[in-house]
């Protein structure tokens, strides 16, 4: 058991299951603490191709912010639920970066027994490849990491 987990997710099945064994983990009364990363690609999806002006520009880029904004605090409410259900103590961060540089800070800020994040998603699953650079991180890493397996592995 450890006294004080980070977890890294982001509400895919791949991140819940990091999530499930961070939860199993983390003794009573220990600290869960939540990083939630928004890949700093979505920024590229403003492009002005048919944004033909300024004003609808800022306009579709605070929906896909309220819209990021949503699905994290969703994501956080849920997780924050499920620790406190079982006496954890839980803290949340959202930041907008590049995964690996986002989970690098927040190692670095407190001491953390473990890192937990899921694996990346198999060949074949649908959705976003916005994964997290292991070599990035490993080699700069401080905290020992438990990389979860994807439920569809």
């Amino acid at each position: 058991m450890y006294r004080r987990i980070l977890c890294a997710s982001h509400g895919t099945p791949g991140a819940q299951a990091a999530e499930d064994q961070a939860l199993h983990l983390c003794e009573a009364d220990g600290l869960l603490y939540h990083l939630f990363v928004v890949p700093d690609f979505w920024k590229s999806m403003m492009g002005d191709d048919w944004l033909n002006n300024g004003v609808t520009r800022d306009r579709y880029g605070r929906y896909l912010e309220n819209q990021l904004s949503e699905e994290a605090a969703q994501v956080v409410e849920s997780l924050k639920a499920r620790a406190e259900a079982r006496n954890l103590r839980f803290r949340s961060e959202i930041k907008l970066g590049k995964p690996a540089d986002c989970l690098l800070a927040a190692s670095r800020r407190e001491p953390f027994d473990l890192v937990v994040m899921g694996a990346p998603r198999p060949k074949g699953v649908p959705g976003l490849r916005a994964r997290m650079v292991l070599n990035d991180l490993i080699p700069r890493l401080t905290v020992p990491l438990l990389i979860v397996p994807h439920p569809a592995s």
